[in-house]
């Protein structure tokens, strides 16, 4: 759209919202504002301005305010623009390909929005924003309060819930933008409602327009940020950080989805150089999704021994055996799928698709719940399902197609060797340090908030080492419950006195030959902490019938077939850990 008769001033002042004052030609006129927002960030003292000559002239005002310089950029702050050169941009196939009827000011429900637009194939409702708000190449709308401009978009909902195409055009009224979001601190339910709307299905887009003093056409995507544009800063200082300072770790040497589905499961509650051994050792014995469905129970505990949580491993294999049997044999390329598989919750499926496959989902732990806390000054309880799921949805709007897998591990390696617990984090070498507003408060003490769990309950325990001269007794615990299917070191619930264990030795049918008390032992489990005491108890080769089902094993044979776990530990290390 073109404008004719523009000439330059110099603006003087805004009385009120309909007129300014602007020098021009050396004299003082009076300037119709068509834009009746705020722009007080644009109308400033002795900017330069340029303005229309009416070709009416009755009008008490004959100028209108048309554009404005601010700094190097030039805005059209025309508010009667936006629709007209949304009008060219619908009419020359940019909204959608062959528009077969276009009419402005079509009323739908209670709103009139701005177009109705027809296709062969869709019904289409346009409600246009003109945006002249900017801030550090960032632009938003509105500027001010606007029930208006959420009626409409709630209004949009509706018709999309009836079948028709909707969109939010936002008309960008200047050039070379960073990207657009809604005004949060102007108008929070505009963000809100624009929110809502693109969960239902309204698209919500923005475009740059090629400005001059005498025209506006509309021009390129801007990018559109909803939920909390930090999140959107921090992508390209993340992502360059990232690629310079990761570790190098065994499971970041390929893509293998199976490779990087192992080490996940392994990292979950242990360290990093824990796991390294656990992993090489795994995918060694069982080197691919077949050999996991079809190993035996002994083998895969074993093969998971010291690293806890055996139900995690037992997932795993169930999981294989779906991909054998669902997917013949081959990981499952696609999010859902992935996260349908037994043992994968929304976390370790985000980092699959994304490390794997360059899938565009977020993968949200505990350490990407501590720099999302902190980088925001979000003092929601991290413990909470909806905190996690929130900052989901967030992060989902923001990870660049292109570079998903290092957005996602970024963020992962960041919370594990930069932004760490305890009040520590080390500010001085983060690239999102600038932007973190944890650090610009103070807060990085008390963030993430997470509230305390509930107190373990307490088990009394009394292990005994039963042996003789070559062999010692393990048995297998139950099927279900903590430890299922696991081997251990015959115990019994409480704290049991010396004359007590020998008591007991001789209800079992084992005869003591010495027996010697041991040192106390704790371990702690997520919600179960188990207070141990131990015998070490010398019984004879011929007497070992007994009722307990217990198995006599050379220690060489246990370190190499049955899995003892770690709870054992502080009683099985000078035996088995030789």
């Amino acid at each position: 759209m073109n404008y004719p008769d523009i000439y330059k001033g110099r603006f003087l002042e805004r009385p009120n919202r309909f007129i300014a004052y602007v020098e021009y030609a050396g004299q003082k006129e009076t300037v119709h504002v068509k834009n009746t927002g705020r722009c007080a960030e644009l109308l400033t003292s002795n900017a330069t301005v340029y303005i229309q000559k009416s070709r009416n002239p009755e009008r008490k005002t004959l100028w209108d305010l048309i554009a404005v310089e601010k700094g190097e950029r030039l805005i059209n702050m025309d508010s009667q623009a936006p629709n007209k050169a949304a009008l060219e941009w619908i009419e020359q196939g940019g909204l959608v390909k062959d528009p077969v009827y276009i009419k402005p000011e079509y009323t739908y429900g209670n709103s009139r929005f701005d177009f109705y637009v027809e296709t062969k194939e869709k019904k289409i409702f346009v409600e246009v924003k003109g945006v002249t708000l900017e801030e550090a190449d960032v632009v938003k709308f509105p500027d001010a309060p606007s029930e208006r401009a959420v009626k409409h978009v709630e209004e949009l909902i509706k018709a999309k819930k009836e079948g028709y195409e909707a969109y939010v055009l936002f008309v960008v009224q200047m050039k070379d933008v960073r990207y657009f979001t809604p005004n949060v601190k102007t108008h929070p339910e505009f963000a809100k409602a624009l929110e809502e709307a693109k969960k239902a299905g309204v698209h919500v887009i923005a475009r740059d327009c090629a400005v001059t003093e005498d025209s506006m056409v509309i021009k390129d995507d801007v990018p559109v940020v909803l939920g909390n544009p930090l999140l959107y800063e921090m992508r390209d200082p993340l992502i360059q950080w990232y690629r310079s300072a990761k570790r190098d770790l065994p499971w970041r040497k390929d893509k293998d989805p199976y490779h990087i589905w192992v080490s996940e499961i392994m990292l979950q509650q242990t360290r990093v150089e824990a796991v390294k051994e656990y992993y090489k050792r795994f995918l060694e014995v069982l080197p691919t999704v077949k050999d996991l469905a079809e190993a035996s129970e002994d083998e895969l505990l074993k093969l998971w021994e010291g690293l806890g949580y055996y139900n995690r491993v037992r997932n795993m294999q169930e999981a294989a055996k779906e991909i054998m049997e669902q997917f013949g044999g081959q990981f499952p390329a696609k999010y859902d799928k992935i996260a349908s598989l037994k043992g994968i919750g929304s976390y370790t499926a985000g980092a699959i698709s994304s490390f794997a496959f360059d899938i565009p989902k977020p993968a949200v732990d505990g350490n990407v719940l501590r720099v999302l806390t902190r980088i925001l000054a979000d003092d929601s309880d991290i413990a909470k399902q909806s905190t996690k799921k929130r900052m989901e949805e967030w992060l989902e709007r923001v990870i660049p197609e292109d570079a998903a897998s290092d957005f996602n591990q970024g963020l992962i390696e960041l919370g594990a060797i930069v932004c760490v617990p305890n009040g520590e984090p080390k500010c001085e070498s983060c690239p999102l340090e600038s932007i973190c507003k944890a650090r610009k408060e103070g807060k990085t003490d008390i963030l993430p908030v997470k509230k305390k769990a509930k107190e373990r309950r307490i088990e009394e325990k009394t292990i005994l080492l039963f042996e003789d001269v070559k062999e010692i007794a393990i048995r297998k615990r139950p099927k279900k419950g903590l430890l299922a299917g696991l081997y251990e070191l015959p115990n019994v619930e409480g704290h049991l006195s010396l004359k007590e264990a020998k008591a007991y030795c001789k209800t079992i049918g084992l005869m003591p030959v010495r027996i010697k008390k041991l040192p106390e032992a704790k371990y702690i489990f997520s919600h179960i902490e188990w207070h141990m005491i131990g015998y070490k108890i010398t019984v004879d080769e011929l007497e070992k019938t007994n009722e307990e089902e217990f198995l006599f094993i050379h220690p060489e044979e246990i370190r190499e077939k049955y899995s003892i776990p770690s709870a054992f530990s502080a009683y099985t290390k000078d035996i088995l850990e030789k």
